[in-house]
């Protein structure tokens, strides 16, 4: 599972509101393990208030990571916990292809839930590029970018903690540099480790990351489905689907095939490794786009009702999803999300 608020309840309000047109009210009710974000951090900060933001520090260890209480060096402490919690949350969205679309400090949580993702969206032709946030116009929150501006954030989060860090500034920003100078090697490691799951790896080799990379330099070069790609591979033998009969991909198979008997382990157990960490279904956008006309335009919840219902086990295959996996055709692709979607 991808930790995540939730949501509680929608409820419309009878008045209309003007987004991109005029759209149908409502209050969305959420439902998180607490709403104390790195923002919250910022606000307390720019008030000068260090009494208050030690507060702030012990009860987010106390709420969140209890296991810190006592630490030489709390705020550090939470600093590196917190760092953690969001490389394994980002690394979670990189691997089912979701794009959260306005990654700002108000939008990152101490807790490493997913929270604020308004104008989200799930890649379907693999890009790593892809954005679809309409206020994103420079692409900074694209694929691509999410982990980069986790450790941005990460930075603007160090920099509200240094007063209890080290009552000497220059001391205190050495130290959290150390610790934030260490994200890009943690995020590969996690990175790798997901993408060796994604592809039933076992154990660590040398070739593992151009195995890797090659593939996906593939699906984005053939627009390539990526969530499907991986289903496809499941099956073991090469799809017979057009897009998998060039060479470039039969030979990548091959290899990867051979890379699979070096696990010393079963097929079975490769593919059962795949199966827990490859979705057999997202939501897909022109799928959600059609739930949400569906119940704002026309009061009619049954393709939100049905959308859910085959949500439940994005894992398992099972009949009545064909039309759930299935990319849409240009006519049917959104190109934009928007706050308050």
């Amino acid at each position: 599972d991808i930790p995540t608020t939730r949501s509680l309840a929608v409820v419309k309000t009878g008045e209309n509101v003007i987004r991109e047109t005029s759209l149908p009210g409502a209050i969305l009710t959420r439902v998180a393990s607490s709403h104390i974000r790195v923002g919250t951090f910022q606000y307390i900060a720019t008030r000068g208030d260090i009494k208050t933001l030690n507060i702030l520090v012990n009860y987010a260890i106390d709420r969140h990571y209890p296991n810190l209480k006592g630490t030489k060096n709390p705020a550090l402490s939470l600093l590196k916990a917190v760092m953690e919690k969001q490389i394994e949350l980002v690394t979670n969205w990189m691997r089912v292809g979701f794009i959260h679309g306005v990654m700002n400090t108000d939008n990152m949580t101490i807790s490493g839930e997913t929270i604020d993702y308004g104008p989200c969206a799930f890649m379907d032709t693999y890009d790593p590029e892809t954005v679809f946030s309409s206020i994103d116009h420079q692409g900074r929150y694209a694929y691509l970018n999410q982990p980069g501006i986790t450790k941005w954030n990460l930075l603007r989060f160090a920099e509200t903690l240094l007063p209890l860090i080290h009552n000497e500034q220059d001391r205190a920003i050495k130290i959290a540099e150390e610790a934030i100078n260490s994200f890009g090697a943690v995020y590969k490691e996690h990175w790798f480790k997901m993408m060796r799951k994604k592809l039933g790896l076992f154990g660590e080799e040398t070739k593992d990351e151009t195995l890797i990379t090659t593939l996906l330099s593939w699906m984005h070069q053939n627009k390539a489905d990526y969530t499907n790609t991986f289903c496809s591979l499941i099956k073991e033998k090469v799809p017979k689907d057009k897009l998998f009969q060039d060479s470039v991909f039969i030979n990548w198979h091959k290899r990867w095939q051979k890379r699979l008997k070096q696990n010393k382990k079963s097929i079975e157990l490769s593919l059962s490794l795949m199966r827990r960490v490859n979705p057999q279904i997202i939501p897909r956008n022109h799928k959600v786009e059609e739930a949400l006309d569906a119940a704002s335009i026309k009061d009619n919840l049954t393709p939100l009702i049905n959308l859910l219902k085959v949500l439940r086990k994005p894992y398992n295959a099972h009949s009545g999803i064909n039309a759930y996996q299935t990319p849409p055709p240009p006519s049917d692709r959104v190109y934009q999300t928007f706050c308050g979607t």
